[in-house]
């Protein structure tokens, strides 16, 4: 061993456990390689809603809470930044992340900042929903990073969720609720530890004395749309990725070089597509596209690894039951990571339609996830034709951008064959095992995650998985009995042929074949019924729900206790279905 290497293992598990030590590591790498916006303030003092007409990033100072105090923090995350789990409860530690930057040292800034985007929704550009018509006002309304820097030899951007108003806030106050910003707390780091890609929770912090009025549903509603003003309070979580790069990004850019007339005007837009997409490669491609290639050569790089992550993030949503809810091409991380935790859910019931957002539609329910992401990778394919000129590099990314369907389709295939246990689905008999189980499942109705775990135990017969079936929802007379009979008989054929194309296959213990199973079939879920109870409590001050969903929701693959298990691994409960802000909810946070 080498004097070398002792050091380098030194450095990645050194804990940092003072507030100077992180400040040191500061390296804004975002502000000194983008474009500044011309018109924005040097103090970051921007908070009334405007255009911002070019440059990457506006300067802004965030808006801190009153009277912060600690609600949680991920102690996972922490450890694999090297902070010491005492940062989070620290005077100075809080002080930032509970939005007040005024007295960071050195060589951290004193302001942050915020993005612009644009708006894209299945391949549709609007422009509408911007308050001057334009596209020059959607961006990062209450969202504002405020650290980048190298932790553990890794590049990561922390970003406030609920941090004040930015030119982009379109009339709003900057705020977030308690209630979401636990929603978006806990899903982050459970979605991590579901092995999915996804942006992380660092710590939340919560005002004793400020709050905000927001729409909600009243107690045991069941209106689609909230039927109350509620008055919440606000809180500020920190969300850390590689980059909080989107394909709205990209996409704000690249509309720029067609929507002006003057050349000079197109070669700065040009300028700045070039930047935006450099900048995208050196923060999350780096590793997979090298430095010494032409730009042209990047690009089509950049697309296929892009498709490769984006397509795999997708089957992950699926295999877990997840559903984003929302998944504009502004929502879409570039990096091809989960990104925006507003209106999301997991899913209760095996729903192709399920859809958690009350005002997403169809297009964005559970099943149509695969179409939505195909969407919004051909609009970043789109945004990065303008830096091709040859007829052959513009060939070549569209051979990339053709490909996708079949990839994803690939990707769905080998998900679902590694969640029913079996090595593929490359045949018609296979595909049809999986369509009647589908149909089953919706027909019977089925709990999405307990019956995969329960199938992931092999059972004899179908009476373990019965244990996911939601019979108390079917109504009990002689012509539902009858169809309730004709359900069972299909069940009994199904797992018969299931367990003919698992021997077929199987080349190892059922032992084996099961563990592999339990890999990829979570046994508990951050189900929204188990959420609502933790921001209730967290209301008035009780985080002790959320500390325990924490633990639970870490280990989702994991056998856990008696105790546990009857708590969290259960159907959803009956007075739970059709209720307002549980069974569906409002985007509003």
């Amino acid at each position: 061993m080498t004097d070398q290497q002792p050091k380098q293992q030194q450095a990645t598990t050194a804990t940092i456990s003072t507030f100077s030590e992180l400040a040191k590591l500061a390296d804004y790498s975002l502000m000194e390689s983008l474009n500044c916006d011309p018109d924005a303030t040097e103090n970051g003092v921007d908070h009334d809603e405007r255009q911002v007409f070019s440059g990457h990033y506006v300067p802004v100072k965030p808006t801190p809470i009153k009277d912060p105090e600690y609600v949680a923090h991920s102690d996972a995350l922490f450890a694999q930044l090297g902070l010491a789990d005492s940062l989070a409860k620290s005077a100075d530690f809080m002080r930032l992340f509970s939005g007040d930057i005024s007295q960071v040292p050195g060589p951290m800034r004193k302001v942050g900042w915020a993005t612009g985007y644009a708006l894209s929704i299945y391949g549709v550009e609007f422009i509408h929903q911007c308050p001057f018509q334009t596209g020059n006002g959607y961006g990062d309304g209450r969202a504002i990073s405020v650290f980048e820097g190298v932790l553990n030899e890794q590049r990561w951007e922390m970003q406030l969720k609920g941090a004040g108003r930015t030119p982009y806030c379109r009339g709003a106050d900057g705020r977030a609720v308690l209630r979401s910003s636990v929603r978006e707390f806990l899903a982050q780091e459970h979605m991590h530890a579901l092995g999915v890609a996804t942006s992380r929770s660092l710590s939340l912090y919560v005002s004793k004395t400020e709050t905000v009025k927001r729409g909600w549903y009243a107690e045991g509603s069941q209106s689609q749309n909230p039927d109350k003003v509620v008055t919440e309070p606000v809180a500020i979580s920190t969300r850390v990725a590689p980059s909080f790069l989107r394909v709205g990004q990209i996409e704000l850019f690249a509309r720029r070089t067609r929507e002006d007339e003057n050349v000079d005007e197109q070669r700065k837009a040009l300028a700045e597509l070039e930047k935006i997409v450099l900048h995208l490669i050196e923060r999350e491609y780096a590793t997979v596209i090298d430095k010494q290639l032409s730009l042209p050569e990047k690009i089509i790089l950049l697309a296929q690894a892009f498709r490769d992550r984006l397509t795999s993030l997708i089957a992950g949503w699926i295999q877990v039951g997840f559903c984003q809810g929302n998944f504009n091409s502004d929502n879409c991380a570039a990096g091809g990571f989960t990104l925006d935790y507003g209106p999301f859910g997991f899913a209760d019931l095996f729903n192709p339609q399920y859809q958690p957002w009350t005002g997403g539609g169809n297009h964005f329910s559970f099943m149509n996830q695969p179409k939505a992401a195909q969407s919004n990778f051909e609009m970043f394919c789109s945004a990065l034709q303008p830096l091709l000129t040859s007829e052959q590099d513009l060939l070549a990314l569209d051979g990339v951008k053709n490909e996708f369907a079949t990839v994803m389709e690939s990707k769905m295939n080998a998900m679902w064959a590694a969640k029913l246990g079996l090595k593929h689905l490359n045949t018609e008999s296979r595909k049809t095992l999986l369509s009647e189980l589908q149909l089953l499942m919706m027909q019977t109705p089925v709990d999405y995650t307990i019956f995969f775990r329960e199938l992931s135990s092999i059972p004899k017969g179908i009476r373990p998985l019965k244990k996911s079936f939601y019979t108390q929802l079917i109504n009990d007379n002689a012509e539902q009995a009858a169809k309730n009979q004709q359900i069972e008989t299909r069940w009994v054929e199904w797992f018969v042929q299931w367990k003919a194309s698992l021997n077929s296959d199987m080349d190892s213990s059922i032992e084996q074949v099961s563990e592999q199973m339990k890999q990829v079939n979570p046994k508990y879920i951050l189900r929204e019924w188990l959420l609502k109870p933790a921001y209730q409590q967290a209301a008035v001050g009780d985080y002790s729900l959320i500390r325990e969903l924490q633990e639970v929701m870490a280990n989702p693959y994991a056998e856990q206790s008696q105790e546990i298990e009857d708590k969290f691994y259960r159907l959803k409960p009956l007075e739970f279905f059709n209720l307002g802000g549980v069974s569906h909810l409002s985007c509003s946070s």
